[in-house]
C-alpha cells in the first residue's frame, strides 16, 4: 500500500508539474497576441493610408471631389482654356451704320463681353430678319473668319448689309432682327436700326448679306 501511495504522491506532483508548464505554455501565446493584434492594426492602417493615397490620386487626376477637380472648376474655363462665348454672356446691340451715297444699307451689330472672363467668338452669327412677308435669314458674306479671343469688358462688330428700297412701293416691311452668336443656339431679339423696308425680290437668294466678327465698326475694342 506505501508503495502504491508514494505512487500515486509521484504522479499528482508530476501531473502539477505537467498542468504548471502547460499554464506557461499558454502564457507564451497569450503574450504573444498583442503583437499580432497590433501587426493587424498596422497592416489595416496601412491599407486606410493606401485606400487615401488612392483617393489623392483620383483627386490629382481631376476624377475625385476635391484638389484639382475644384480647382478646374473655379478658373477662367476647365483646363485653364478659354471657353466660347455664350449668349448670356453677351451684351447685345444694333445701330444704323449706313453712309450716305452708299447703295445699301448696312447695320452694326456690338457683340460685349459681360461675363466676367475672357471667352472665345469664330466665325459669322446667325442673323434672320423679322419681315412682315415671315423670317428673311441672312447669307454670309464668304470673307474669311478669324477665331478671337474677346476680353471681359471688351466688344467686337459685325455688318448685316442690305438692299435700299428705292423702288418706290411698300415694300417688305422689317420688324425686328434676330442674332444668334457663333456656335450658340440661343438668340437675342432687337429692334431693326436700319431702314423700314426692303425691296421686293423674286426669290432667288437673300438680298441681306452678314459679315464675320470684326467684319464692321471699330473691330475689337
Amino acid at each position: 500500500m506505501r508503495v502504491r501511495k508514494l505512487t500515486f504522491a509521484a504522479l499528482a506532483v508530476a501531473a502539477g508539474l505537467s498542468l504548471t508548464a502547460c499554464q506557461n505554455g499558454e502564457d507564451d501565446p497569450g503574450q504573444g497576441a498583442p503583437p499580432a493584434a497590433s501587426g493587424a492594426a498596422s497592416a489595416s492602417g496601412g491599407s486606410g493610408s493606401g485606400g487615401a493615397d488612392q483617393g489623392a490620386g483620383k483627386d490629382s487626376d481631376g476624377k475625385g471631389s476635391g484638389g484639382q477637380g475644384t480647382a478646374a472648376g473655379t478658373g477662367s474655363d476647365v483646363n485653364g482654356k478659354v471657353g466660347k462665348c455664350r449668349t448670356d454672356e453677351l451684351e447685345i446691340t444694333a445701330s444704323d451704320s449706313t453712309v450716305g451715297g452708299d447703295t445699301e444699307g448696312t447695320v452694326a451689330v456690338q457683340l460685349k463681353n459681360g461675363g466676367g472672363r475672357d471667352c472665345v467668338l469664330s466665325g459669322y452669327a446667325g442673323v434672320d430678319l423679322k419681315t412682315s412677308s415671315g423670317s428673311l435669314s441672312a447669307e454670309r458674306t464668304g470673307e474669311k473668319s478669324t477665331p478671337m479671343t474677346l476680353k471681359d469688358g471688351k466688344s467686337v462688330y459685325f455688318g448685316i448689309s442690305y438692299p435700299v428700297n428705292e423702288s418706290g412701293g411698300s415694300g417688305v416691311r422689317v420688324t425686328g432682327l434676330v442674332v444668334t452668336p457663333p456656335d450658340e443656339t440661343k438668340s437675342v431679339t432687337l429692334d431693326w436700326p436700319g431702314a423700314a423696308t426692303l425691296p421686293v425680290t423674286d426669290g432667288s437668294g437673300s438680298q441681306v448679306k452678314v459679315g464675320p466678327m470684326g467684319s464692321a465698326g471699330q473691330g475689337e475694342g
